[in-house]
């Protein structure tokens, strides 16, 4: 069972991993929560004592995290990196009109237009998976989406590619850019300077995209895709 300590005004998740050879702190950019990951043998005192000192890192970082956004009518979302306006209408299926997205008001906005993105992921990224293959001269064996938190996309030492489905949300460089990382890890699966000469091959100046992720991931993750409990019947 997850334990719980208090870090001045913050109450910290304590979680305790076979795997980890050190103590970390991170912030959820999910829902916000402080977690703090300890090895086995770590004393729980010690990990206080290791949160504690990163009180200043924990305060400025949860403070500078973006609030929350609800996906409603009149809601402004990001498509493909473009701002629209979500409204509630009286359509059969979610459709892109310009700066306006058209949700069916029959069925729950959130979930709808959940869907919608992660279709509109699929299709992108599995164009833009299969060109950067192709240049590989590798083949992925499987490509999923998920609607991971901690990163944008991974590979498995057995070629099987994952992607968030929110990437559908930035703009498409972006996404192109996050297939040929995930497309160059066939070839090296680490960090070295060969595999970011991979991912420069397969996307030259590819730098400003991964800028970017960094500087507005964390928005595309604050989006809720549940409605509003005021929209509730």
């Amino acid at each position: 069972m997850d334990e719980q300590i208090a870090v001045e005004e913050f109450v910290v998740l304590v979680r305790r991993h076979a795997r980890a050879r050190r103590m970390t702190l991170r912030v959820s950019r999910a829902d916000g929560r402080v977690l703090l990951t300890l090895p086995l043998r770590a004393s729980l005192r010690a990990g206080q004592q290791f949160a504690a000192s990163k009180a200043g890192w924990l305060r400025q970082t949860v403070a500078q995290m973006p609030q929350p956004s609800v996906v409603a009518d009149g809601a402004r979302l990001p498509v493909a990196g473009v701002e629209v306006t979500l409204r509630l209408l009286p359509v059969k299926a979610v459709t892109l009109q310009g700066d306006m997205l058209a949700v069916p008001q029959s069925r729950p906005a959130g979930p709808t237009v959940q869907a919608w993105l992660r279709h509109r992921a699929h299709l992108a990224l599995r164009v833009a998976v299969d060109r950067h293959a192709a240049n590989l001269g590798r083949s992925p064996t499987a490509l999923a989406l998920r609607d991971t938190r901690s990163r944008w996309g991974s590979c498995t030492a057995q070629g099987r590619l994952m992607f968030s489905w929110r990437l559908a949300m930035a703009p498409p460089p972006v996404l192109d850019y996050v297939a040929a990382h995930e497309v160059a890890h066939l070839a090296h699966m680490d960090h070295s300077p060969r595999f970011w000469a991979q991912v420069e091959a397969l996307m030259p100046g590819h730098a400003p995209h991964r800028a970017w992720l960094r500087r507005h991931g964390a928005e595309l993750m604050a989006w809720r895709f549940r409605d509003a409990p005021d929209a509730q019947p």
